[in-house]
């Protein structure tokens, strides 16, 4: 179907932008999308508010993080001294007294800078919040568009030095969660729900970080020839299965963090006790 190559004389000249600009094909419509694209952006603004809001009360509340043995995973490893006594955990008070704030507030700017400049995460908050674009064939509402080339979106690219950091993190969690094998008085042998909420949430979290990009560009971004690199070969093809599952393993790890903490700021704060299982 022939549509021509000059824009449509109602368009005013400062709507002449995008799709409207000289030279594109003379449709008058914004776009020709028929089903309800505005649905999955809207949803995933929705569904990251949430988690904003939820995550900020949390990280600020300084209180109910701890129910032996388990702590929640946004307070872990816990770098201040006015954190509570964890029996056997990652209880470092590395920023001594001076620090007064909560000390989630500490540790939480590595997970977060790893999820924020996440390349899913930038197109899941570029579109459900920016509008930039809101969809796919829908022309975005900015005037004009520079990527990521400008403050503050060029600091995106320190997205594999956040992988470095988020590294460590996992495995302070993971340690964590075999502590949740231990009762409340520290000794082993012991499993509650709150250990399978915690291995869960693991398991989850190093699905996430491995499906990184950054991790699979590690693996075999660089290699010029696989037949010479087969381990690495071997580990780039089993962290591409996981990429492939990129955006599941997002929302998944970010749901399961937040229900430890909740489920563990429900058992600190006395609503229920934790089912053990033996």
């Amino acid at each position: 179907m022939a549509t021509g190559t000059t824009p449509t004389p109602s368009a005013t000249p400062t709507a002449r932008r995008g799709v409207l600009t000289p030279g594109r094909a003379a449709i008058s419509a914004r776009h020709l999308r028929t089903d309800r694209w505005w649905l999955p952006p809207l949803v995933t603004a929705l569904g990251l508010a949430a988690f904003i809001g939820y995550s900020t009360w949390r990280a600020f509340a300084n209180s109910h993080y701890y129910a032996a043995p388990y702590v929640s995973p946004f307070y872990s490893p816990c770098l201040a001294t006015n954190c509570a006594d964890m029996k056997g955990g990652a209880d470092w008070a590395l920023f001594g007294d001076w620090w007064g704030l909560s000390p989630a507030l500490l540790v939480l700017i590595f997970p977060l800078g790893f999820r924020l400049t996440c390349y899913y995460y930038r197109k899941a908050y570029y579109r459900g919040f920016w509008a930039s674009p809101p969809a796919c064939a829908v022309a975005e509402p900015h005037a004009k568009y520079t990527g990521e080339t400008r403050l503050p979106l060029i600091l995106q690219n320190v997205h594999r030095y956040f992988f470095y950091l988020a590294l460590p993190v996992a495995g302070i969690l993971t340690y964590d969660a075999v502590l949740g094998f231990r009762d409340e008085h520290g000794r082993w042998g012991h499993m509650g729900l709150g250990t399978l909420v915690l291995l869960v949430n693991i398991i989850l979290i190093w699905a996430y970080t491995l499906s990184c990009h950054s991790c699979r560009h590690i693996m075999g971004g660089k290699l010029r020839h696989f037949s010479a690199h087969p381990v690495r070969y071997r580990l780039w093809g089993w962290v591409g299965v996981l990429n492939g599952r990129h955006m599941l393993l997002a929302w998944s790890s970010l749901v399961s963090v937040g229900l430890a903490d909740l489920y563990i700021y429900l058992v600190s704060s006395g609503a229920f006790d934790d089912p053990r299982f033996f």
